[in-house]
This record gives structure tokens, C-alpha cells and sequence, in this order.
């Protein structure tokens, strides 16, 4: 889910402070991360690619089926590489904004426990009533 304009605009006056603070910070948090896991991701794909050209090689001398896992495994290390990573949930935000790292990616069940439309009504009333 997108940021509102609001967030938007309180998370870029935090950036700015941050930066005009301590700018060696800044300049090593901004976007580091993002361009290792994508680097990565090239290196395991070309890895990967490397490996299933050799097992089609290999499979061409020996029987079809070590050529066609080559082959499935360079598509497999191609369409890897080059799909972007997925963002990672570091935790949950609590209703008071708080982030809790110990509750990771997990969904937090509704206390009725009813079904998932309702648990999604109540999250959409929470919302509106916040604002």
C-alpha cells in the first residue's frame, strides 16, 4: 500500500534531517541495501546460467534428460536475475505507529477470528476513523 501525502511528506522531512545531521549516514543508508540484493541476484543468475550451459553440454554427450534439467535450470537462473527482489517486512506496525521487530511478517489475527472480509472491513474502519 502506497504512503498518503501526509506520510510522504513527514518521511522526506525525516530524510532531511537525517541528512543535514549526519550526512556520511545518510549517504551510506540510501539505497545500499536494494543494489547488493539486486547485484546478488545478477551473480547467482549468471551463476546459475553458467551451470545449466554446462549440464547441456554435459547432456549432448551423455543422454537428453541432463540436457533438458541444463536447460530448465538456465531459464530458471535467467528469469531469477532479472526479476526484481521482493521488499522485505522488518516488522509490524502496532496501532500506535510503534514498530514491533518481533512479530516479523506475521498477519495478526482479529480477536472474534471471523472471516477474512471481516477482518478486512475492520482494518478499513480503523483506518478511516484514524484520520
Amino acid at each position: 500500500m502506497p504512503l498518503s501525502d501526509h506520510e510522504q511528506k513527514m518521511l522526506d522531512q525525516l530524510e532531511q534531517a537525517l541528512a543535514a545531521e549526519d550526512p556520511k549516514f545518510a549517504s551510506q543508508m540510501q539505497g545500499s541495501g536494494l543494489a547488493s540484493l539486486q547485484r546478488r541476484r545478477w551473480v547467482l543468475g549468471a551463476v546459475g546460467v553458467l551451470a545449466g550451459m554446462g549440464l547441456v553440454l554435459v547432456g549432448v554427450n551423455t543422454t537428453m534428460w541432463v540436457g533438458a534439467v541444463g536447460f530448465a535450470l538456465m531459464v530458471a537462473a535467467a528469469v531469477y536475475a532479472v526479476t526484481p527482489p521482493r521488499k522485505a517486512a522488518f516488522g509490524v506496525v502496532r496501532d500506535g505507529g510503534a514498530i514491533d521487530p518481533h512479530k516479523g511478517g506475521k498477519a495478526r489475527r482479529s480477536k472474534k477470528g471471523g472471516s477474512i472480509i471481516d477482518r478486512l472491513d475492520e482494518r478499513w474502519e480503523r483506518r478511516e476513523n484514524k484520520w
